[in-house]
Order: structure tokens, then sequence, then C-alpha cells
């Protein structure tokens, strides 16, 4: 019985860390009252951003990266950080090991997920961190960055 218990625990265990480390996680933030994400390219990001006289907020993060999936679960999801994101930036979330993602990691010399800049229609960076941020620390960055 004891052999049959720490067989159940283990399996148990290796299911979690699968469902945690899941590469095919979905990223997008697609909660109704959080941030609504730009789901075109980074050029035509870019457009509207000069269309709209927006800056880009871009969040650069990695399938396998925790605190990116913290983020996106518990920052991105917030009502008040979507309420101020949709209204103040284009956003846009791309895995910087992947198609524009690793492109613009390059280009901004990425090096840690999450990467969060806030970019001007021209392209370049205004400000940027690394790392998880609650709710209010995104906002005070956003804040900053439009100032």
């Amino acid at each position: 019985m004891k052999n049959i218990t720490s067989i159940a625990i283990l399996a148990l265990a290796a299911f979690l860390i699968y469902a945690f480390m899941n590469p095919r996680a979905d990223f997008k933030a697609d909660k109704k009252d959080g941030i609504q994400f730009h789901r075109g390219t980074w050029k035509e990001a870019l457009e509207k951003a000069r269309k709209e006289n927006k800056l880009i907020f871009l969040d650069i993060y990695a399938t396998w990266c925790g605190p990116c999936k913290k983020l996106k679960t518990n920052t991105f999801s917030n009502s008040r950080v979507g309420k101020y994101f949709n209204s103040t930036f284009i956003n846009v979330s791309l895995d910087g090991e992947a198609g524009d993602g690793e492109i613009l990691a390059n280009q901004y010399r990425i090096s840690a997920y999450p990467s969060l800049l806030f970019i001007d229609k021209d392209g370049n960076v205004i400000t940027r961190d690394e790392g998880y941020l609650d709710a209010d620390e995104l906002i005070r960055m956003g804040r900053s960055a439009v100032k």
C-alpha cells in the first residue's frame, strides 16, 4: 500500500510540474477587464501607435518563464491595469524566442524574461524593466513612461 501511495504522489507531482511548465501555455491576457494585447505584427503595432499617437507597451516573455506566467495571471488580468493600459498604450506581448519577439529581443538586447518596455512610435525605448511587477508597480511604470 505504501508503494502505491508513493507512486500516486510522484505521478501527481510530475503532472503538476508538466502543467506548470507546459510550453503551449497561452500568454495572451484575454480577460475582458485586463490588458487587451494587439494581435497583429510588430510593424502593424508601430503603425497603430503612429496613427493613435500612443506609446507601445511591449511585454517580451518566454514560454518556460515562471514570472512571465505570474505576470500574465496576476498583473495583466487586473482590471485597474487593463483600464489604464488599454486606454493609454498599444499593448503588445511577444514570445522572445519566436518570430517578431525573437527579432525584437535581439534588437532591444533582452537579457531576462519578462522584459517590459515602453516604446515610442518610432521604435525607440522610453523605459524598460525586467521581472515580475504587481499591478501598482506596472501602473506606476506606465505613468512614468507617459511623462
